[in-house]
């Protein structure tokens, strides 16, 4: 099974991604987590994406297919894999298509996630991040509070600027904007299906489950 989970900022796309990594087998994929790995790998997409990062500029789409394609033709994604946070243009996700024919391997479902904004900003207003290894946490979820150490590193826990209730909804403005196109893109590919994701986690994910093809 693999599966792309698309929604804004704070719909729990990490949440559902985990959850559902467990009941289907296959590892979750997060753009964040790719590029930490790759660059505490070493590899030489690894280095590239580190010198990007350190200049304070954006991954480019080029090294980022390429450290996805790293990821999904290794032996952890043999049978599947949930992709988080990529693609979020209509480039991406052209570029991601492309890749995918090239390994011959193909998408089986996008799931969009909808959610109303309030709900989003207060969500995000739970999220804490490590400022050491850059793991995020739900405060409540996790039973954590901002300041606490992080459960993986030892790091501080924080709440990020952009997690902000003002910054949140100026993120939800840009990403309507941004992705509407790639939503569209999807749409005519036959491969998107949209899931309210208000209300409990555990009917979100019983509602992704029920949109999933027959294995």
């Amino acid at each position: 099974m693999r599966l792309i989970l698309f929604g804004p900022p704070g719909v729990g796309k990490g949440t559902q991604a985990k959850l559902l990594s467990g009941r289907l087998h296959v590892p979750h994929i997060s753009t964040g987590d790719m590029l930490r790995e790759a660059i505490a790998m070493g590899s030489e997409l690894g280095k590239k994406a580190k010198s990007v990062m350190d200049g304070g500029n954006l991954v480019s789409d080029d090294i980022m297919i390429g450290i996805i394609g790293d990821v999904v033709r290794s032996e952890r994604c043999r049978d599947g894999f949930i992709l988080d946070g990529f693609p979020r243009t209509v480039p991406q996700a052209e570029a991601l298509t492309g890749l995918m024919k090239k390994l011959g391997i193909a998408i089986d479902l996008v799931v969009n996630m909808e959610v109303d904004k309030q709900e989003v900003v207060a969500r995000l207003g739970k999220r804490v991040s490590c400022t050491r290894c850059g793991k995020i946490f739900n405060l409540a979820l996790d039973h954590l509070r901002v300041g606490d150490s992080c459960p993986s590193c030892g790091g501080k826990l924080i709440q990020r600027d952009d997690d902000k209730p003002e910054t949140v909804l100026k993120r939800l403005n840009v990403y309507e904007q941004s992705t509407a196109p790639v939503k569209d893109y999807y749409s005519r590919l036959g491969l998107l299906k949209s899931v309210n994701a208000n209300g409990p986690i555990a009917r979100v994910t019983r509602e992704i489950l029920s949109l999933l093809p027959a294995p």
